[in-house]
């Protein structure tokens, strides 16, 4: 007989446990890195409690597995109210026993939002669109490599050995053959998403070496922020299952591209449901030019949260198909923000600063909220980029710190984000930074050593 709240779940969930025994039920959230935190139990246990309880210290935690410092003052770990998102089910395939995993919201003990979890943070940015008539669509895009295991972090990382024999090679965009190298592994991807009722609309070989790009269709914010933090989860577990890694850093390989997690954004009217980006006659509205101008304006005051470790700065640099600028161009990818061609009701803007390092809550939420911000102010964008953008002067900044102090200093995305949010997110970001300044690196020893 199968659990109760088995009924509230999606189908892939009910027909994944169809005719089989639920052993384990995974109850968890998305922490400040993105990191799944939670607890699993046995199903028969899950089915007879209605929420579950963590102490709000997973959101301090960095992604060494220290702790920042409370903002707030004492560190006294309240617990929590984890409740069960029933429409979050999903399977995990990659399990020896039948394992649901569900994602939980998290409220205080008055029932309130916890205003610094990840998935709240998103779903405060949907609802002030909401409050204005609007509701946003995204369509993200997932960059990763697939990379020999490296179980001493002191050696490079290497690409995977392909069905040939042969090491990935690079500079192989779109080809088939790139991807029939490792395909058992994309097989495999493909066999878990299905399980797990995931949608993919597309895999092809990226610029890297054994670098993969999954496109999603669009759709809601939060529901694909939740596929996306399954996904990261699903693409390292097929990776493991053929000797190799799978890695979302955003520049793992020193000399190949980095890897991004472009986000197409879309806002539709709540009433009619058209696309507020195009008027009655197909041509671009002034809200297009003003969303444009809002990420032109606040996006580097969101860099911290789209380029969210060290490494995700190495990103940044010319001639690797990465951006380096805000300016905006119609099918211009040297450009930060481009406009893809597409109809009229399907006009949209691409950001492509988010890193695929990025916690998919917190890159959505800030990428949403600079539109927003630019929806609301009404002001106009620069001219049009028609030519090489990476040209440019750049205009992002060249490291962590200096990204965090852009945030700090924009009183109106930390407005929209949440103060208190700011507050903790700066906490952890400053803490992992301090860290790694303590680190020496090879590039020190071998160039200062004995020369200076």
């Amino acid at each position: 007989m199968k659990p109760h709240w088995i009924d509230e779940t999606p189908s892939a969930a009910q027909d994944y446990v169809a005719g089989r025994r639920l052993d384990e039920v995974e109850c968890i959230v998305a922490d400040i890195a993105g990191v799944a935190r939670g607890k699993a139990m046995p199903a028969s246990k899950f089915a007879h409690q209605e929420r579950f309880y963590l102490p709000n210290s997973i959101f301090l935690q960095t992604i060494t597995g220290d702790w920042a410092d409370n903002p707030s003052g004492a560190f006294t770990e309240p617990d929590m109210i984890l409740t069960p998102d029933f429409s979050t089910a999903t399977a995990a395939p990659w399990t020896a026993d039948v394992t649901l995993q569900v994602i939980h919201d998290v409220s205080d003990q008055s029932g309130n939002p916890v205003p610094i979890a990840p998935r709240n943070v998103l779903k405060r940015i949907v609802d002030l669109y909401r409050q204005r008539g609007w509701r946003p669509i995204v369509a993200p895009e997932m960059e990763f490599f697939l990379v020999a295991r490296n179980i001493d972090p002191n050696q490079p990382i290497m690409p995977p050995m392909g069905r040939s024999g042969r090491r990935a090679a690079a500079k192989q965009a779109y080809s088939m053959s790139a991807v029939d190298e490792y395909g058992k592994v994309i097989d495999d991807i493909y066999d878990f998403a299905e399980a797990q009722g995931f949608e993919i609309d597309g895999i092809l070989q990226e610029g890297g070496a054994g670098q993969v790009e999954i496109n999603l269709n669009h759709g809601d914010p939060v529901a694909l922020a939740d596929q996306i933090f399954y996904f990261k989860r699903l693409i390292r577990e097929a990776a493991l299952r053929h000797d190799c890694f799978a890695t979302f850093m955003a520049k793992p390989i020193e000399g190949e591209p980095g890897s991004a997690m472009h986000i197409h954004h879309s806002v539709v009217g709540i009433d009619d449901g058209r696309n507020i980006f195009s008027d009655v006659q197909g041509r671009e509205t002034p809200a297009f030019m003003h969303f444009i101008a809002g990420m032109q304006k606040h996006l580097p005051a969101a860099v911290a949260l789209l380029a969210p470790y060290v490494n995700s700065y190495r990103r940044y640099v010319p001639d690797f198909a990465a951006p380096i600028n805000l300016e905006w161009g119609r099918d211009n990818r040297t450009t930060g923000l481009r406009v893809p061609i597409s109809r009229p009701e399907s006009r949209r803007i691409e950001n492509r600063l988010a890193g695929m390092d990025c916690n998919p809550y917190l890159g959505l939420a800030a990428s949403l909220a600079c539109g927003y911000l630019g929806l609301v102010e009404a002001e106009a964008p620069r001219a049009e980029c028609l030519g090489d953008a990476y040209m440019s002067q750049d205009e992002l900044p060249y490291n962590l710190g200096d990204a965090l102090d852009l945030m700090d200093e924009n009183a109106a995305m930390r407005e929209v984000l949440g103060a208190e949010f700011i507050a903790v997110y700066q906490a952890v970001k400053r803490n992992e930074y301090k860290e790694f300044l303590q680190v020496i690196s090879p590039w020190e020893r071998e160039h200062l050593l004995l020369n200076v």
